[in-house]
């Protein structure tokens, strides 16, 4: 997409715009982001959804029976929404994405961003008012209005020793302060993206209220050290290690001097600035799947011969709801493919069409490779026939 489009998404910023003056820098509310929107469930559906074995299910209610702000994890009885009082109460499920196609299709209009980046949708149900609280997150979000009427305040940006209340299981800010002209209704189609860090605060103001939340995937530096150096740790020989060739008599051999310090900073920062190795690392953290349990691995390897006469029967594979995908260019004529935590080598146009929003259809065949790659993706899960991914 050109960056130099204005977008009805944005309010009519172009994405180089937006990306300038809003992203992770401040929040932008934008009226009609989703033109004429219709939800593409509702209440009921979202409901028995939550009540599913294996889907991420919260039910929070500001006065529950236990205390304040009781929070209660699914899968839940169907039972216990006909228990639930009229108001004050919200039902949070995550990775919808990853269940109904119609909410998948969403991820495709924010298409100005990098599609490794995005996590998933997490939508949210409360009759009136219905909230979590006043809170922060450390990621970015754009809150679509899906269903009825919710009203957003904005604390503004807060420090990460923001204190927040103690002894329940959500992180809700001891202090609120909003600001004047951060105080909005959102009707269905508006949304509002907040970046990390931002305090806000949304409250149901309708019998029927969804909001669809974006969220975006983004490590924190601790996450990032320990998984690259467990990576690193995975390929380094056993012969790599301290040396002190050369070194003088210690002037005492007790104390640990700075040129001891120093060769050991030089073998760890010379493992660690490796562009090629934090390349393929980095790659495969955000091809993470969310849930790793939701990928089907085949049974018995794919036949290959199989494959191909399907696919030049007509038939395509399907790319696997939840499945993560994302490409790099090794040198002018090979490329890694990212692809639910793994990577595989190939040609860059194969790896750019299957990471892609492409048709997985008889004219990969034409790539170098591409039968033993789609093999291989077939086998671990990450893509399936048609009759397979709708079982």
């Amino acid at each position: 997409m050109p960056s130099d489009a204005p977008l009805s998404l944005l309010g009519g910023l172009t994405a180089a715009e937006f990306l300038r003056d809003y992203w992770q820098r401040k929040p932008l509310l934008i009226r009609g982001a989703f033109a004429d929107f219709e939800s593409p469930l509702d209440p009921d559906e979202l409901a028995g959804l939550a009540c599913e074995e294996g889907v991420e299910a919260r039910l929070v209610e500001e006065d529950g029976p236990d205390g304040p702000w009781q929070v209660s994890h699914g899968p839940f009885d169907e039972a216990i929404f006909s228990e639930l009082p009229e108001r004050d109460w919200t039902l949070l499920v995550q990775a919808v994405d990853h269940y109904v196609p119609e909410v998948a299709e969403l991820l495709d209009q924010f298409d100005f961003l990098p599609r490794w980046r995005l996590d998933d949708i997490m939508i949210s149900y409360a009759p009136p008012g219905g909230s979590v609280g006043p809170h922060v997150d450390q990621y970015d979000v754009f809150l679509i209005q899906g269903l009825g009427r919710r009203r957003w305040q904005l604390g503004g940006k807060v420090s990460d020793d923001a204190p927040i209340l103690t002894g329940i299981d959500l992180r809700i800010l001891e202090r609120f302060d909003v600001e004047s002209d951060d105080d909005w209704i959102l009707e269905p189609g508006d949304m509002l993206y907040l970046p990390p860090g931002w305090a806000h605060h949304g409250v149901s103001q309708s019998d029927d209220c969804m909001t669809y939340s974006v969220g975006f995937r983004a490590p924190s530096a601790d996450e990032a050290i320990t998984s690259y150096a467990d990576y690193l740790g995975e390929q380094l020989p056993a012969s790599r290690r301290y040396g002190d060739a050369g070194m003088t008599p210690p002037t005492d051999p007790a104390e640990l001097d700075d040129d001891a310090l120093e060769r050991m900073r030089e073998l760890i920062l010379a493992t660690l600035d490796d562009p090629t190795q934090l390349a393929q690392w980095f790659g495969r953290v955000m091809t993470q799947p969310k849930y790793v349990d939701q990928l089907a691995p085949s049974e018995t390897p794919t036949d290959v011969d199989e494959l191909v006469a399907l696919l030049q029967d007509g038939e395509e594979l399907l790319r696997s709801a939840g499945s993560r995908f994302a490409w790099r260019m090794l040198d002018a004529t090979h490329a890694t493919l990212f692809a639910d935590g793994d990577g595989f080598h190939c040609a860059p146009a194969l790896a750019r069409a299957v990471a892609g929003n492409a048709a997985l259809d008889a004219a990969l065949l034409r790539h170098e490779g591409a039968t033993e790659l789609l093999a291989a993706l077939v086998d671990a899960g990450t893509l399936a026939w048609p009759e397979e991914e709708e079982e």
